[in-house]
Parts: structure tokens; sequence; C-alpha cells
């Protein structure tokens, strides 16, 4: 269903409004920090963000389009070949040019220009390809807040991004780890486009797969719970991890989650309002496919595959109204609410499946340089679900599949438990 034009020029301010405002609490010296290669500093997301809708709408679409700088076109792209060389990824901190005074004129040149075009009226193509630049940049404006989560909990001072977030609901009383028994048998998973108002490409096709009977935790792994694992010495036993993560904890000496840390006997935890001592009901977050594994293997069950998950979360998705999302203000994840059923589907942290993130039968790339967007990473990687509390409230739903490698951690990501019936 095609959205009229004041529908999509109120969505288009709204969401680049939201972008900005993400970057409302920093201080100047924050926007060029690049504390790692897959954390980029809050500039450069808000100058590829607008990189993207001059390059893929304002350039193909607009007669004479002059560009604000066409050394943008260089330094702003991301991983897109067929538009050309790029700025290695790595050395993205080293741009103190353009200054975030011209990065912000390059946004305000582009959005007049892009509501120009949407006020005579876009065609359907061009109001395609906003709408999935609008879906682009709610998922950069995710990454500004974990980019900048990496970049403030590695510094010693452990700086809050905010001091007035809601602080999370945490429930004393910590609710039973119950498994709840599903259905198996033929399922259908995936999408048609023409069924929805949008989906990513990797998203479709709709299809069946056979799921066996299956059990499936009523809620996230907590902090409680993952403690112990520690305590029982899980980083010191090769024979809960993979080969690959085993490795990985002998090469950079892990032995907790990212952003745990200890003051003598006490654990704490680096959150987007700054240090905390650990609460023990909160959900585990910030742990990488191969922590979730191995923490699975110690409890005696496995990690759902991504079409379990999806089976179970496509019945629930009236959750994702009360589901702890970006606008929920919290930005850390917070204690199961229902504790008589399936709950923490959607919001709270990622879901590490056991599937990897490979193409749907059928699948088809979209056209031209646009089928970067997804297909060319479908390999190596594992596949997430559910959204987190860093995630837009209208970004996520029941087949959206998010894909990190393996023993990526600074990313919102916990933990399901799932076992075989």
């Amino acid at each position: 269903m095609r959205l009229n034009k004041n529908q999509l020029i109120q969505n288009f301010v709204e969401v680049r409004r939201e972008t900005q405002c993400l970057c409302d609490p920093l201080e100047i010296e924050d926007y060029g920090v690049q504390p790692m290669e897959d954390a980029s500093p809050p500039k450069w997301h808000l100058a590829h963000t607008t990189w993207f809708f001059e390059v893929f709408v304002l350039k193909p679409h607009v007669e004479k389009y002059v560009g604000f700088n066409e050394q943008y076109k260089y330094l702003f792209n991301s991983y897109y070949d067929g538009v050309g060389e790029r700025y290695p990824r790595s050395a993205r901190g080293n741009l103190s040019r353009p200054t975030v005074a011209e990065v912000m004129e390059y946004r305000s040149y582009v959005d007049q220009k892009m509501e120009e075009i949407l006020l005579a009226g876009p065609s359907e193509e061009i109001e395609r390809l906003v709408i999935l630049g609008l879906e682009h940049e709610k998922q950069h404006q995710e990454l500004i807040l974990t980019d900048l989560k990496f970049n403030l909990g590695h510094n010693p001072l452990r700086p809050a991004y905010r001091n007035n977030l809601i602080p999370p609901q945490s429930d004393c009383s910590e609710s039973n780890l119950d498994f709840i028994v599903f259905d198996g048998g033929m399922k259908k998973t995936g999408v048609f486009p023409r069924e929805v108002d949008f989906c990513f490409d990797n998203e479709t096709p709709k299809h069946r797969v056979w799921i066996d009977e299956f059990a499936i935790a009523s809620r996230l792994v907590t902090n409680g719970e993952y403690l112990h694992f520690i305590e029982e010495e899980g980083y010191k036993k090769p024979t809960l991890w993979l080969s690959e993560g085993w490795s990985s904890v002998q090469n950079e000496h892990l032995e907790a989650p990212e952003y745990w840390y200890k003051k003598g006997d006490v654990w704490f935890e680096y959150t987007l309002g700054g240090g905390k001592e650990l609460d023990l009901n909160l959900p585990v977050t910030h742990v990488s496919f191969y922590e979730a594994d191995a923490f699975a293997r110690w409890s005696g069950a496995r990690l759902p595959t991504e079409f379990e998950w999806e089976a179970v979360a496509s019945t629930r998705m009236i959750e994702i109204n009360e589901a702890n999302l970006m606008n929920s203000d919290r930005l850390h994840p917070e204690s199961a609410k229902n504790v008589t059923d399936i709950s923490q589907l959607f919001g709270d942290c990622w879901e590490w499946t056991s599937s990897n993130y490979r193409p749907y039968p059928g699948y088809k790339a979209l056209e031209g340089t646009l089928g970067e967007y997804n297909g060319k990473f479908m390999s190596n990687q594992m596949v997430l679900r559910g959204g987190s509390c860093v995630t837009s409230n209208n970004h996520i739903r029941d087949t959206y599949r998010n894909f990190f490698y393996p023993a990526d951690r600074w990313q919102f990501s916990g933990i399901r438990l799932a076992k075989d019936v």
C-alpha cells in the first residue's frame, strides 16, 4: 500500500530528526571517536545516512542535481562496490574534516532537496527507495547508540551517555525460567513483500520449513544465571566451547560479558547511564554467539533455530506494543514482565539463534547496487532475532533477520534457551 506524500514527508522528517536528537547529549569531542574498526564515529553515521539518500534517490532521479560535495561519495560510502571506491572503514575516526558543522550542513542540504522531490509527488520507485533509506537510517540509529557505548564504556572514566534515562524494571523476585513446549510440523517462515508495508529482501520469500517438536525458554537468561556460569568456571572449560570460541577466550582473555568489570569482589556493568552495580535480575547482554552457545551447553540446553524463534514470535506480535525498545527511553534491558508465558521476544536483547545467515530458498537480492545491502553478507555470520532496547519501535517484526559474526559482543545480544523434546 502506497503512502500519500504528506505521510511520506512526515516519516522522513521524523526519522531524520530522531537521528540528530540521539546526538544531542554529545560533546563535540564525542563525534569523531572510533574506538574499534566495527564502531563508527557518530559524525560518520550522520553523514553516511545522508549519503544514502543523495546517492540512491537524488542523483539518479533529480535532473541536473548538484551534489553538496563530490568527495563525500568516496568518504561516506560504507560497502557499496557498485558506487565506487570508499574510504577505509578502519580509518573513519581519522576524519577531523569535514567538521561536525559541515556534516550538519550536508544533512540540511540533502533534506531540503529530498523534501522538494517528495512534495512534487514521488513515483512508486522513489517512494520505495525513500522507505528503504528510512529503515536503513533506523539501523544506524541503533548503531549510533551501540558504537557510542563501546567508546564511552572503554573510557577509564566510564562517563554516562545520558544521566536522565528511565531505570530498567528489575523484578527482585526473579521469575522461574520455564520451558514451554511447541508442536512441530510444517511451518511458514519469511514474508512476501506484497503482504507488508515494508521488509528487507533477506526476509523473503515466504516458504515452508519442517520443525520438530521443541521447547523454548519463557524468558531471557539473566545476569545472575550467567554469573553462576562464570563462578562454575565456564570460561575455563574447553569442553563447553566451539573451537573458535575457545580460541577467542584464550586469545582475548575473556572471563565475563562485554562491559562487566569488578571492584574488589563486586561486579559492575557499564550502561549508557554510566557504571552500575550488576543487577542480577536483568537479562545478560553483550555476549558473543560463542558465549551464548557455551552457556546453553553448560545449562543442558541449546540455542533455538531462527525458524523455531519465528514460529513462536509470529503468534505473539502484540507484544511489540509493550516491548522495551529505544523509545522506552531506558536504553538497557529490563526484567521479564510476564511470568506465566513466553516473554521478552521483542526488545531488551537481540537473541542469538543457532542458524547460519543464509539466503532463503528462492531468495532474490534487490536489483542493481542496492542488491549489496544484505545478500553479499550471507556467509560466516549468525542470525539474531527480536530487536533490542536500542531498536526503534517501528523497525522490528517477527520476520526481521539481524546478523553478526559469532565473536561480536558490542551489540545488545542476549540468550534465550531451547531444548529438544
